[in-house]
């Protein structure tokens, strides 16, 4: 390498760097003239006196032109050209031959060497310089051109894009690589005629297709569509096409030009992201999204051609209990099982959900979420038609389910609702449908049921009544109420059972049956119930702080605290709160709940007793009306149902089944509490066998904390 060309390189990096070029020729006065000519023009010139010479320049100077002498030894410039065009980066370097030969064999000769250009001797250097100028500008535009060419190449590769040209006139099509790729076929297996392009389109899109150039050809229409292609071996991918057209001064169409991009992926996608947002999961029904569009789409056609549409709303029977006992993945396996035996059993009604796919599948079930399916029928003539599918679902679930080898036997509560009767829009109707079937449930399960306008009534008051429920807590709307239990030989007043009332501004006075089982099913029981221990405790501190000596109190717990691990740690530290011991406070409870888990009941109660608190059996005799299970709790008390106590004067068997109970507890040693007793007759039954602490009318009605402060103290009159 010259010190010159050591300068230039050691000169500011933001310089453009001048061109190079090489010239090799083994006159050292013609490469004198040559250095000198092109280095006025302002190149760079290196020089080289032989072939090997320039090889060797040529690798390190990487030069933009060589200029380059025929007759040179040791290697000739047809073979320097030739060894040139060898290296990689020589490939696309101008190579000017200077020759002073002037016969056509040795032009001949230097472009077969891959030569770019010649120049005869004598040379006119002023013309040179021009000549090398142009050259260069040449070899600059080409090279801009491939290097355009492959940007736009690798960029149709990525996002699998190829153009094409569709000749009108001739019926010549043109493609570049990128579409063969896409098309699977070799550039030269392609017959360029529009009617073999044509054949590769799915059979499903072509005439689609075909109308698409054909209006681009008869209107100058642009084109743009999304369609199949059908691949030599079978294959089937999407692609999107996309044309413009050319005319000529008499405004035909010459030529129509255009891309095709390769969409299979992101339609593949696209699906996916379709099942997501439109289909359920775990059954691969339409969710509640396409069910409402579905059902709009539905309503839309009858009220056009003046048609009825029913809604059926379907909810499966006791789910949570096979859900919470056999496993979510067993839960999602019914559910799946159940879909598959719903679509089965309305095939036929089906005119909204064509045109959905696969996934359609066809079928007017769709599942809302949970246990929840709905199903639509259309153009029903009148209900029996409503009648008769819905009988066939509740006879096709009532057959047993085989899963994982458990035989599982569920049910279904329907609710229907049908337009234009018995709502106009498609919230209407389902929020119609969703009210009879919660009263096909309350009709004992397993049935279904028509909507009616008094339903919608009832199920506004209950909408009403768990809205303001949610608020009355925080509004401080509960109270407590206290109905004395009496030891009636005395007349001493032995303990108290706390009643809850809500006193709602809105709805007034709401006795508990009313508003308990609300609260139980929104789950507010357990801060309802929380809330009575708390204000239970605080009343017999109060009562004590004023030299009062109160009775044990008894509480109502719910059964679904009860069976919860929190109620243990809840209860002690509202005593621990108030400063009580657990003898002042009395639990009382059902059989039923007791029942519901006996492992968990055992434990919650033995930790209740260590603390203190006595328990009681509320209403007994309502549910398992069995005593045998008694010795495996730690029961303090027995509360005899008001039903028996009503008929025990009048009825033989209420009196027997009263005698029995008494007898037993007895034996026993277990306290017995007598409820609804409000006559003197029945108080004298009692005593006469062997109940002496008795709670009813006859004696005091539940009264406010200022009330049964009094009886604490003057004591309670007898009747």
């Amino acid at each position: 390498m010259t010190a010159k060309m050591e300068a230039y390189q050691t000169e500011d990096e933001n310089e453009l760097r001048p061109e190079v070029v090489l010239v090799a020729d083994d006159d050292e006065m013609m490469r004198a003239l040559a250095v000198a000519a092109l280095e006025q023009a302002g190149f760079f010139v290196a020089e080289a006196e032989n072939g090997v010479v320039a090889l060797e320049q040529f690798r390190q100077l990487q030069p933009d032109i060589v200029l380059l002498d025929v007759m040179m030894p040791e290697m000739d410039g047809f073979a320097t050209c030739r060894a040139l065009r060898a290296v990689p980066a020589g490939g696309d370097v101008p190579i000017l031959m200077m020759t002073g030969l002037d016969d056509t064999r040795a032009i001949e000769q230097a472009y077969d060497a891959g030569a770019t250009d010649f120049v005869t001797k004598p040379i006119q250097w002023a013309i040179l310089r021009h000549r090398v100028r142009y050259m260069l500008r040449s070899s600059k535009a080409m090279r801009d051109l491939r290097v355009s060419e492959a940007r736009l190449s690798n960029a149709h590769r990525i996002a699998h894009m190829g153009s094409w040209e569709w000749d009108v006139l001739n019926d010549k099509f043109y493609w570049s690589q990128e579409i063969s790729t896409i098309f699977a076929v070799a550039p030269d297996g392609f017959d360029s005629s529009y009617q073999a392009f044509l054949n590769t389109i799915h059979p499903l899109d072509k005439e689609l297709f075909n109308k698409a150039f054909e209006d681009a050809c008869s209107y100058q229409r642009p084109i743009s569509l999304d369609h199949q292609i059908v691949l030599p071996r079978g294959d089937e991918r999407c692609c999107h096409t996309e044309g413009e057209v050319a005319i000529d001064e008499s405004g035909r169409v010459v030529h129509i030009s255009g891309t095709i991009q390769d969409i299979t992926e992101r339609k593949r996608i696209e699906e996916q992201v379709r099942a997501l947002a439109y289909y359920d999961s775990v059954t691969g029904l339409p969710n509640r999204v396409l069910f409402g569009e579905l059902l709009e789409r539905a309503l839309t056609f009858a009220r056009r051609y003046r048609k009825k549409v029913a809604v059926l709303f379907l909810d499966l029977d006791r789910f949570k209990e096979i859900n919470d006992t056999l496993g979510h993945d067993v839960g999602d396996n019914l559910l799946r099982e159940v879909s598959e035996r719903l679509k089965h059993c309305i095939r036929g009604y089906d005119s909204v959900w064509q045109g959905l796919g696969a996934a359609g599948d066809g079928n007017p079930v769709a599942r809302l979420g949970g246990d929840e399916f709905t199903v639509i029928m259309e153009d029903i003539q009148d209900s029996k038609g409503v009648i008769a599918a819905s009988q066939r679902i509740l006879q096709l679930l009532s057959d047993p389910f085989l899963l994982d080898g458990v035989e599982i036997c569920v049910s279904a509560s329907i609710g229907i609702s049908i337009y234009p009767d018995d709502g106009e829009d498609a919230m209407t109707l389902v929020k119609n449908a969703d009210t009879a079937m919660y009263h096909a449930k309350k009709e004992g399960r397993n049935n279904a049921q028509f909507f009616m306008q008094a339903l919608n009534d009832a199920a506004c008051e209950r909408l009403l009544l768990e809205r303001q429920l949610r608020k009355a807590l925080a509004n401080e709307e509960f109270v407590l109420y206290y109905q004395p239990q009496v030891d009636a030989d005395s007349g001493r007043i032995v303990g108290l059972e706390a009643l809850i009332r809500w006193q709602s501004p809105e709805l007034g006075f709401v006795p508990p049956v009313s508003f308990i089982p609300f609260a139980e099913e929104s789950g507010q029981i357990m801060l309802i119930d929380e809330w009575v221990v708390h204000a239970v405790c605080r009343q017999i501190a109060a009562w004590r702080a004023q030299g009062i000596t109160p009775p044990r109190v008894a509480v109502n717990l719910s059964g679904c605290h009860f069976l919860k691990k929190s109620l243990v740690e809840m209860v002690a530290e509202c005593l621990q709160n108030f400063g009580l011991e657990g003898r002042h406070l009395e639990v009382e409870l059902t059989e039923g709940v007791i029942m519901r888990d006996v492992e968990q009941a055992t434990a919650t109660l033995a930790d209740l007793k260590r603390m203190g608190v006595t328990v009681s059996i509320d209403d007994f005799g309502t549910g398992y009306s069995s005593l045998s299970y008694l010795r495996r709790f730690p029961i303090d008390t027995l509360k005899i149902d008001r039903s028996f106590i009503t008929g025990v004067t009048k009825d033989a068997d209420g009196a027997a089944i009263t005698t029995a109970i008494i007898s037993m507890a007895t034996s026993m040693r277990l306290d017995i509490v007598a409820e609804g007793v409000e006559t003197a007759e029945q108080m004298t039954f009692l005593l006469d066998h062997g109940c002496a602490v008795m709670q009813g009318y006859l004696f005091c009605r539940p009264a406010p904390p200022e009330e049964v402060t009094r009886l604490l103290v003057d004591g309670l009159p007898m009747p």
